[in-house]
């Protein structure tokens, strides 16, 4: 994977507290990895630090999967 994918990996295993092997493309945030809307929240605000970005709140919620929010990052980085 890319440098990218491995930088959200990282900050999505330590900020939900899982295993980073549970962190795919395909992993759900809720159903695979547990997590919340405080989880979802706080961690749309360390991705936004850590990437230099801006996620809208519309866009935020419409992450269902790791690949939603991989996806919209890469579109968003120049």
């Amino acid at each position: 994977m890319d440098e990218l994918f491995e930088k959200m990996k990282k900050l999505i295993a330590e900020k939900l507290s899982v295993d980073e092997g549970k962190v795919t493309m395909e992993a759900s945030f809720r159903q695979d990895l547990g997590a919340d809307s405080l989880d979802n929240y706080e961690l749309v605000y360390a991705i936004e630090e850590q990437m230099g970005i801006s996620i809208p709140d519309e866009k935020a919620t419409e992450f269902e999967t790791v690949k939603d929010a991989y996806e919209f990052i890469k579109s968003q980085q120049k």
